[in-house]
Protein backbone atom coordinates (compact mmCIF):
# COMPACT_ATOMS: atom_id res chain seq x y z
CA UNK A 1 0.00 0.00 0.00
CA UNK A 2 1.32 3.45 -0.82
CA UNK A 3 1.76 6.08 1.87
CA UNK A 4 -1.04 8.62 2.37
CA UNK A 5 -0.77 11.38 -0.19
CA UNK A 6 -0.48 15.02 0.76
CA UNK A 7 -3.47 17.37 0.54
CA UNK A 8 -4.69 17.80 -3.02
CA UNK A 9 -6.30 20.84 -4.51
CA UNK A 10 -9.74 20.39 -6.01
CA UNK A 11 -8.32 20.64 -9.53
CA UNK A 12 -5.68 18.03 -8.70
CA UNK A 13 -8.44 15.74 -7.44
CA UNK A 14 -10.33 16.16 -10.71
CA UNK A 15 -7.15 15.48 -12.68
CA UNK A 16 -6.57 12.28 -10.70
CA UNK A 17 -10.12 11.06 -11.26
CA UNK A 18 -9.97 11.90 -14.97
CA UNK A 19 -6.55 10.42 -15.66
CA UNK A 20 -8.07 7.32 -17.31
CA UNK A 21 -9.76 9.67 -19.76
CA UNK A 22 -12.98 11.55 -19.20
CA UNK A 23 -14.62 9.80 -22.11
CA UNK A 24 -13.10 6.35 -21.52
CA UNK A 25 -15.06 3.53 -19.95
CA UNK A 26 -14.48 0.00 -18.73
CA UNK A 27 -17.79 -1.68 -18.09
CA UNK A 28 -18.43 -4.03 -15.18
CA UNK A 29 -19.26 -3.95 -11.46
CA UNK A 30 -16.53 -6.20 -10.03
CA UNK A 31 -14.02 -3.46 -9.21
CA UNK A 32 -16.68 -1.18 -7.71
CA UNK A 33 -17.87 -4.05 -5.53
CA UNK A 34 -14.31 -4.81 -4.45
CA UNK A 35 -13.69 -1.16 -3.48
CA UNK A 36 -16.92 -0.94 -1.50
CA UNK A 37 -16.29 -4.25 0.27
CA UNK A 38 -12.85 -3.08 1.40
CA UNK A 39 -14.51 0.01 2.83
CA UNK A 40 -16.74 -2.23 4.92
CA UNK A 41 -19.62 -2.39 2.40
CA UNK A 42 -21.36 0.79 3.62
CA UNK A 43 -23.89 0.47 0.81
CA UNK A 44 -25.33 -2.74 2.25
CA UNK A 45 -27.26 -0.79 4.88
CA UNK A 46 -28.71 1.73 2.44
CA UNK A 47 -32.30 1.77 1.19
CA UNK A 48 -33.60 3.82 -1.70
CA UNK A 49 -33.95 3.61 -5.46
CA UNK A 50 -31.67 2.77 -8.37
CA UNK A 51 -33.00 4.48 -11.51
CA UNK A 52 -32.23 3.32 -15.05
CA UNK A 53 -33.76 4.19 -18.41
CA UNK A 54 -32.96 5.88 -21.69
CA UNK A 55 -34.55 9.21 -20.76
CA UNK A 56 -36.10 10.77 -17.68
CA UNK A 57 -33.77 9.21 -15.09
CA UNK A 58 -32.54 12.52 -13.75
CA UNK A 59 -35.97 14.15 -13.57
CA UNK A 60 -37.42 11.08 -11.84
CA UNK A 61 -34.54 11.06 -9.39
CA UNK A 62 -34.89 14.78 -8.69
CA UNK A 63 -38.62 14.38 -8.00
CA UNK A 64 -38.07 11.38 -5.75
CA UNK A 65 -35.25 13.09 -3.84
CA UNK A 66 -37.40 16.17 -3.28
CA UNK A 67 -40.31 14.06 -2.03
CA UNK A 68 -38.14 12.12 0.41
CA UNK A 69 -36.56 15.32 1.71
CA UNK A 70 -40.01 16.87 2.19
CA UNK A 71 -40.86 13.86 4.35
CA UNK A 72 -37.99 14.81 6.64
CA UNK A 73 -35.45 12.18 5.65
CA UNK A 74 -31.72 12.57 5.15
CA UNK A 75 -31.33 11.88 1.43
CA UNK A 76 -28.37 11.34 -0.85
CA UNK A 77 -28.69 11.79 -4.60
CA UNK A 78 -26.23 10.57 -7.22
CA UNK A 79 -27.24 12.17 -10.56
CA UNK A 80 -25.28 11.75 -13.81
CA UNK A 81 -23.67 13.42 -15.56
CA UNK A 82 -22.95 16.82 -14.04
CA UNK A 83 -23.71 20.06 -15.84
CA UNK A 84 -21.19 22.51 -14.41
CA UNK A 85 -19.23 20.89 -11.55
CA UNK A 86 -18.27 17.33 -10.62
CA UNK A 87 -19.54 18.10 -7.13
CA UNK A 88 -23.10 17.87 -8.51
CA UNK A 89 -22.68 14.08 -8.70
CA UNK A 90 -22.67 13.73 -4.91
CA UNK A 91 -25.62 15.55 -3.39
CA UNK A 92 -26.56 15.57 0.29
CA UNK A 93 -29.98 16.91 1.28
CA UNK A 94 -30.28 19.01 -1.85
CA UNK A 95 -26.75 20.46 -1.86
CA UNK A 96 -23.69 19.27 -3.81
CA UNK A 97 -20.69 18.09 -1.83
CA UNK A 98 -18.24 20.92 -1.13
CA UNK A 99 -14.97 20.98 -3.02
CA UNK A 100 -13.13 20.47 0.27
CA UNK A 101 -15.18 17.39 1.18
CA UNK A 102 -14.79 16.10 -2.37
CA UNK A 103 -11.00 16.26 -2.01
CA UNK A 104 -11.02 14.77 1.49
CA UNK A 105 -13.25 11.88 0.42
CA UNK A 106 -10.98 11.06 -2.50
CA UNK A 107 -7.84 11.23 -0.36
CA UNK A 108 -9.34 8.88 2.23
CA UNK A 109 -10.25 6.48 -0.57
CA UNK A 110 -6.84 6.46 -2.26
CA UNK A 111 -5.23 3.64 -0.22
CA UNK A 112 -8.18 1.38 -1.09
CA UNK A 113 -7.99 2.40 -4.74
CA UNK A 114 -4.28 1.51 -4.71
CA UNK A 115 -4.97 -1.92 -3.21
CA UNK A 116 -7.69 -2.78 -5.69
CA UNK A 117 -5.67 -1.40 -8.61
CA UNK A 118 -2.75 -3.70 -7.78
CA UNK A 119 -5.06 -6.71 -8.08
CA UNK A 120 -7.73 -5.71 -10.61
CA UNK A 121 -6.32 -2.73 -12.50
CA UNK A 122 -7.01 0.97 -11.91
CA UNK A 123 -10.55 2.14 -11.25
CA UNK A 124 -12.29 4.21 -13.90
CA UNK A 125 -13.63 7.70 -13.32
CA UNK A 126 -17.16 6.33 -12.88
CA UNK A 127 -16.07 3.64 -10.42
CA UNK A 128 -14.17 6.17 -8.33
CA UNK A 129 -17.08 8.61 -8.29
CA UNK A 130 -19.50 5.84 -7.30
CA UNK A 131 -17.26 4.71 -4.44
CA UNK A 132 -16.67 8.31 -3.33
CA UNK A 133 -20.40 9.03 -3.28
CA UNK A 134 -21.16 5.97 -1.17
CA UNK A 135 -18.25 6.61 1.20
CA UNK A 136 -19.33 10.21 1.76
CA UNK A 137 -23.11 9.76 1.82
CA UNK A 138 -23.64 6.46 3.67
CA UNK A 139 -22.81 7.76 7.18
CA UNK A 140 -24.93 10.87 6.63
CA UNK A 141 -28.20 9.66 5.10
CA UNK A 142 -31.22 7.45 5.60
CA UNK A 143 -32.14 7.00 1.93
CA UNK A 144 -30.24 7.07 -1.37
CA UNK A 145 -31.46 7.90 -4.87
CA UNK A 146 -28.96 6.82 -7.52
CA UNK A 147 -29.15 7.43 -11.25
CA UNK A 148 -27.59 4.69 -13.38
CA UNK A 149 -24.93 6.05 -15.71
CA UNK A 150 -24.93 3.77 -18.75
CA UNK A 151 -27.32 0.91 -19.39
CA UNK A 152 -27.57 -1.05 -16.17
CA UNK A 153 -26.05 -4.51 -16.09
CA UNK A 154 -22.42 -3.38 -16.37
CA UNK A 155 -22.70 0.14 -14.95
CA UNK A 156 -20.68 0.78 -11.80
CA UNK A 157 -23.84 1.70 -9.90
CA UNK A 158 -25.27 -1.79 -10.42
CA UNK A 159 -23.00 -2.92 -7.60
CA UNK A 160 -25.72 -1.39 -5.41
CA UNK A 161 -28.98 -2.99 -4.26
CA UNK A 162 -31.24 -0.33 -2.79
CA UNK A 163 -34.49 -2.30 -2.78
CA UNK A 164 -36.35 -0.24 -5.39
CA UNK A 165 -35.52 -0.46 -9.11
CA UNK A 166 -36.98 2.17 -11.43
CA UNK A 167 -36.72 1.78 -15.21
CA UNK A 168 -38.19 4.86 -16.83
CA UNK A 169 -38.26 3.77 -20.48
CA UNK A 170 -36.16 2.18 -23.21
CA UNK A 171 -35.18 3.73 -26.53
CA UNK A 172 -32.18 3.53 -28.85
CA UNK A 173 -29.10 5.12 -27.31
CA UNK A 174 -25.47 4.10 -26.65
CA UNK A 175 -25.89 1.23 -29.13
CA UNK A 176 -22.12 0.77 -29.22
CA UNK A 177 -22.24 -0.47 -25.64
CA UNK A 178 -25.82 -1.62 -25.05
CA UNK A 179 -26.94 -3.26 -28.29
CA UNK A 180 -28.63 -2.24 -31.51
CA UNK A 181 -32.22 -3.19 -30.69
CA UNK A 182 -34.81 -2.22 -28.10
CA UNK A 183 -34.74 -5.77 -26.76
CA UNK A 184 -30.98 -5.82 -26.27
CA UNK A 185 -30.98 -2.43 -24.55
CA UNK A 186 -33.95 -3.40 -22.37
CA UNK A 187 -32.09 -6.49 -21.11
CA UNK A 188 -29.15 -4.33 -20.08
CA UNK A 189 -31.40 -1.94 -18.16
CA UNK A 190 -33.61 -4.64 -16.63
CA UNK A 191 -30.51 -6.20 -15.08
CA UNK A 192 -30.62 -3.63 -12.27
CA UNK A 193 -33.55 -5.63 -10.85
CA UNK A 194 -32.24 -7.81 -8.04
CA UNK A 195 -33.84 -10.54 -5.97
CA UNK A 196 -36.82 -9.30 -3.98
CA UNK A 197 -36.73 -5.76 -5.37
CA UNK A 198 -39.85 -3.72 -5.98
CA UNK A 199 -39.95 -2.32 -9.50
CA UNK A 200 -41.55 0.75 -11.04
CA UNK A 201 -41.42 1.17 -14.81
CA UNK A 202 -42.70 3.31 -17.63
CA UNK A 203 -41.57 0.82 -20.27
CA UNK A 204 -43.92 -0.36 -23.00
CA UNK A 205 -44.16 -3.20 -25.52
CA UNK A 206 -41.12 -5.43 -25.92
CA UNK A 207 -39.16 -3.52 -23.29
CA UNK A 208 -41.92 -3.97 -20.73
CA UNK A 209 -42.09 -7.70 -21.42
CA UNK A 210 -38.35 -7.98 -20.77
CA UNK A 211 -38.62 -5.98 -17.54
CA UNK A 212 -41.50 -8.18 -16.40
CA UNK A 213 -39.54 -11.35 -17.21
CA UNK A 214 -36.52 -10.14 -15.24
CA UNK A 215 -38.75 -9.15 -12.33
CA UNK A 216 -40.40 -12.57 -12.37
CA UNK A 217 -37.00 -14.28 -12.34
CA UNK A 218 -35.97 -12.13 -9.36
CA UNK A 219 -39.27 -12.56 -7.47
CA UNK A 220 -39.75 -8.81 -7.75
CA UNK A 221 -43.06 -6.93 -7.59
CA UNK A 222 -43.77 -4.64 -10.58
CA UNK A 223 -45.83 -1.47 -10.82
CA UNK A 224 -46.35 -0.37 -14.45
CA UNK A 225 -47.09 3.19 -15.47
CA UNK A 226 -50.39 3.34 -17.34
CA UNK A 227 -51.63 0.13 -15.75
CA UNK A 228 -50.86 0.02 -12.03
CA UNK A 229 -49.87 3.68 -11.71
CA UNK A 230 -52.04 6.26 -13.48
CA UNK A 231 -51.19 9.91 -14.01
CA UNK A 232 -53.46 12.67 -15.30
CA UNK A 233 -51.92 16.07 -16.05
CA UNK A 234 -52.89 19.55 -17.20
CA UNK A 235 -50.22 21.79 -18.69
CA UNK A 236 -49.67 25.17 -17.04
CA UNK A 237 -47.41 26.32 -19.86
CA UNK A 238 -44.08 27.64 -18.61
CA UNK A 239 -45.44 27.12 -15.08
CA UNK A 240 -45.20 23.34 -15.36
CA UNK A 241 -48.13 21.02 -14.66
CA UNK A 242 -50.99 20.20 -12.38
CA UNK A 243 -51.39 16.46 -11.95
CA UNK A 244 -53.00 13.60 -10.11
CA UNK A 245 -51.31 10.26 -9.49
CA UNK A 246 -53.00 7.11 -8.25
CA UNK A 247 -51.81 3.56 -7.70
CA UNK A 248 -52.69 0.26 -6.04
CA UNK A 249 -52.96 1.75 -2.55
CA UNK A 250 -52.69 5.50 -2.98
CA UNK A 251 -54.19 8.55 -4.67
CA UNK A 252 -52.76 12.07 -4.77
CA UNK A 253 -54.70 14.87 -6.44
CA UNK A 254 -54.11 18.50 -7.39
CA UNK A 255 -50.32 18.21 -7.30
CA UNK A 256 -48.13 20.98 -8.74
CA UNK A 257 -45.00 20.14 -10.72
CA UNK A 258 -42.81 23.07 -11.86
CA UNK A 259 -40.92 21.05 -14.50
CA UNK A 260 -41.69 21.99 -18.12
CA UNK A 261 -42.24 19.37 -20.85
CA UNK A 262 -45.25 17.15 -21.36
CA UNK A 263 -43.15 14.05 -20.55
CA UNK A 264 -42.41 15.27 -17.01
CA UNK A 265 -45.70 14.15 -15.39
CA UNK A 266 -44.77 10.54 -16.24
CA UNK A 267 -41.40 10.98 -14.54
CA UNK A 268 -43.10 12.51 -11.52
CA UNK A 269 -45.56 9.61 -11.34
CA UNK A 270 -42.70 7.10 -11.33
CA UNK A 271 -41.14 9.06 -8.47
CA UNK A 272 -44.39 9.12 -6.51
CA UNK A 273 -44.78 5.35 -6.97
CA UNK A 274 -41.20 4.71 -5.84
CA UNK A 275 -41.70 6.91 -2.78
CA UNK A 276 -44.86 5.02 -1.88
CA UNK A 277 -43.08 1.68 -2.25
CA UNK A 278 -40.40 2.91 0.14
CA UNK A 279 -43.24 3.45 2.59
CA UNK A 280 -41.78 6.56 4.20
CA UNK A 281 -43.95 9.37 2.80
CA UNK A 282 -47.47 10.73 3.06
CA UNK A 283 -49.62 13.04 0.99
CA UNK A 284 -48.09 16.24 2.36
CA UNK A 285 -44.57 15.12 1.43
CA UNK A 286 -45.68 14.12 -2.07
CA UNK A 287 -47.34 17.49 -2.55
CA UNK A 288 -44.52 19.60 -1.09
CA UNK A 289 -41.78 17.52 -2.72
CA UNK A 290 -43.13 17.74 -6.25
CA UNK A 291 -43.88 21.45 -5.91
CA UNK A 292 -40.28 22.17 -4.87
CA UNK A 293 -38.54 19.93 -7.42
CA UNK A 294 -35.70 21.62 -9.26
CA UNK A 295 -33.91 19.94 -12.16
CA UNK A 296 -31.66 22.27 -14.17
CA UNK A 297 -30.90 21.85 -17.85
CA UNK A 298 -34.24 20.42 -18.95
CA UNK A 299 -36.28 22.95 -20.92
CA UNK A 300 -34.96 25.46 -18.41
CA UNK A 301 -35.45 29.14 -19.17
CA UNK A 302 -32.29 31.09 -18.35
CA UNK A 303 -32.90 34.37 -20.18
CA UNK A 304 -35.53 36.64 -21.68
CA UNK A 305 -35.83 38.92 -24.74
CA UNK A 306 -35.13 36.64 -26.48
CA UNK A 307 -36.15 33.74 -24.29
CA UNK A 308 -33.14 31.44 -23.86
CA UNK A 309 -33.84 27.80 -23.03
CA UNK A 310 -31.40 24.99 -22.31
CA UNK A 311 -32.21 21.31 -22.69
CA UNK A 312 -29.82 18.44 -22.06
CA UNK A 313 -31.59 15.84 -24.22
CA UNK A 314 -28.83 14.27 -26.30
CA UNK A 315 -30.41 11.29 -28.02
CA UNK A 316 -33.04 11.38 -30.78
CA UNK A 317 -35.97 10.32 -28.59
CA UNK A 318 -35.21 12.94 -25.94
CA UNK A 319 -34.70 15.66 -28.52
CA UNK A 320 -37.95 14.91 -30.34
CA UNK A 321 -39.88 14.94 -27.03
CA UNK A 322 -38.28 18.20 -25.95
CA UNK A 323 -38.86 19.76 -29.35
CA UNK A 324 -42.52 18.76 -29.40
CA UNK A 325 -43.03 20.17 -25.91
CA UNK A 326 -41.20 23.37 -26.80
CA UNK A 327 -43.23 23.98 -29.95
CA UNK A 328 -46.44 23.57 -27.93
CA UNK A 329 -45.19 26.28 -25.62
CA UNK A 330 -43.91 28.77 -28.21
CA UNK A 331 -46.27 28.07 -31.11
CA UNK A 332 -45.07 29.80 -34.27
CA UNK A 333 -42.60 32.11 -32.51
CA UNK A 334 -39.12 32.30 -34.00
CA UNK A 335 -36.71 29.62 -32.81
CA UNK A 336 -32.93 29.58 -33.21
CA UNK A 337 -31.03 26.52 -31.97
CA UNK A 338 -27.48 26.48 -30.58
CA UNK A 339 -26.27 22.95 -31.15
CA UNK A 340 -23.23 20.77 -30.51
CA UNK A 341 -22.71 17.02 -30.17
CA UNK A 342 -20.17 14.40 -29.18
CA UNK A 343 -18.47 12.23 -31.77
CA UNK A 344 -19.96 9.06 -30.23
CA UNK A 345 -23.40 10.17 -31.43
CA UNK A 346 -24.90 9.62 -34.88
CA UNK A 347 -25.09 13.08 -36.49
CA UNK A 348 -27.65 12.01 -39.07
CA UNK A 349 -30.11 10.86 -36.39
CA UNK A 350 -29.55 13.80 -34.06
CA UNK A 351 -29.77 16.36 -36.84
CA UNK A 352 -32.95 14.65 -37.98
CA UNK A 353 -34.35 15.07 -34.48
CA UNK A 354 -33.24 18.71 -34.49
CA UNK A 355 -35.16 19.34 -37.72
CA UNK A 356 -38.40 18.13 -36.09
CA UNK A 357 -38.19 21.25 -33.88
CA UNK A 358 -38.53 23.39 -37.02
CA UNK A 359 -35.82 25.91 -36.07
CA UNK A 360 -35.56 29.03 -38.22
CA UNK A 361 -31.77 28.83 -37.94
CA UNK A 362 -29.10 26.74 -36.19
CA UNK A 363 -25.79 27.95 -34.79
CA UNK A 364 -23.36 25.04 -34.50
CA UNK A 365 -20.56 25.20 -31.96
CA UNK A 366 -18.40 23.04 -29.69
CA UNK A 367 -18.14 22.98 -25.91
CA UNK A 368 -14.60 23.67 -24.72
CA UNK A 369 -14.89 20.78 -22.25
CA UNK A 370 -15.63 18.37 -25.12
CA UNK A 371 -12.70 19.34 -27.34
CA UNK A 372 -11.32 16.33 -29.15
CA UNK A 373 -14.51 14.39 -28.50
CA UNK A 374 -17.03 16.56 -30.36
CA UNK A 375 -17.99 16.68 -34.02
CA UNK A 376 -16.58 19.83 -35.61
CA UNK A 377 -19.31 22.47 -35.92
CA UNK A 378 -18.30 23.08 -39.55
CA UNK A 379 -19.06 19.43 -40.33
CA UNK A 380 -22.42 19.63 -38.58
CA UNK A 381 -23.32 22.80 -40.47
CA UNK A 382 -22.40 21.14 -43.77
CA UNK A 383 -24.60 18.14 -42.96
CA UNK A 384 -27.49 20.32 -41.82
CA UNK A 385 -27.69 22.52 -44.92
CA UNK A 386 -29.43 25.91 -45.27
CA UNK A 387 -29.87 28.29 -42.32
CA UNK A 388 -26.78 26.86 -40.61
CA UNK A 389 -24.17 29.07 -38.94
CA UNK A 390 -20.92 28.29 -37.13
CA UNK A 391 -19.54 29.94 -34.00
CA UNK A 392 -16.14 29.26 -32.40
CA UNK A 393 -17.38 29.13 -28.80
CA UNK A 394 -20.49 28.77 -26.67
CA UNK A 395 -20.40 32.48 -25.82
CA UNK A 396 -20.13 33.49 -29.48
CA UNK A 397 -22.88 31.03 -30.41
CA UNK A 398 -25.29 32.46 -27.83
CA UNK A 399 -24.57 36.02 -28.96
CA UNK A 400 -25.15 35.09 -32.60
CA UNK A 401 -28.34 33.16 -31.81
CA UNK A 402 -29.78 36.02 -29.76
CA UNK A 403 -29.22 38.40 -32.64
CA UNK A 404 -30.82 35.98 -35.11
CA UNK A 405 -33.82 35.33 -32.85
CA UNK A 406 -34.56 38.95 -32.03
CA UNK A 407 -36.06 40.15 -28.73
CA UNK A 408 -39.39 38.37 -29.28
CA UNK A 409 -37.88 35.04 -30.37
CA UNK A 410 -36.47 31.96 -28.66
CA UNK A 411 -33.01 30.43 -28.41
CA UNK A 412 -32.69 26.73 -27.57
CA UNK A 413 -29.32 25.33 -26.49
CA UNK A 414 -28.96 21.56 -26.81
CA UNK A 415 -27.46 18.44 -28.36
CA UNK A 416 -24.81 18.00 -25.68
CA UNK A 417 -24.85 18.17 -21.89
CA UNK A 418 -21.34 19.57 -22.07
CA UNK A 419 -22.59 22.48 -24.17
CA UNK A 420 -25.59 23.02 -21.88
CA UNK A 421 -23.34 23.01 -18.82
CA UNK A 422 -20.97 25.48 -20.43
CA UNK A 423 -23.80 27.86 -21.30
CA UNK A 424 -25.18 27.60 -17.76
CA UNK A 425 -21.78 28.60 -16.41
CA UNK A 426 -21.46 31.69 -18.64
CA UNK A 427 -21.66 35.01 -16.86
CA UNK A 428 -23.47 37.87 -18.60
Amino acid sequence: MQARRSQLTYQQALDFISKQGRFAMKLGTERTRAILDRLGAPDRELRGALIAGTNGKGSTGACLTSILRAAGHGVGFMPKPHLVSYTERIELNGSPISEGDFVATLEALMPTLDEVASEMGPATEFEMLTAMAIAYLAPRIELLVCEVGLGGRLDATNALDLGIAVITNVDLDHQKYLGSTIGEIAREKAAIIKHGNRVVTGCEGEALAIVEAQADAMAAQVWRLGRDVIVDAISLGWGGHELSVRGPDFAHRDLRLPLVGDYQPANAALAVAAARLLGVVGDDAIREGLASTNWPGRLQVIGQHPRVIVDGGHNPAAMVKAGTALRRLIGSEKLVAVFGMLSERDPVKLLGALRTMRPDAVVFTEAASAQGHAIAPENLASLYGPDAYVAPSARAAIDMARELAGPSGNVLVGGSLYLVGEVLSLKD
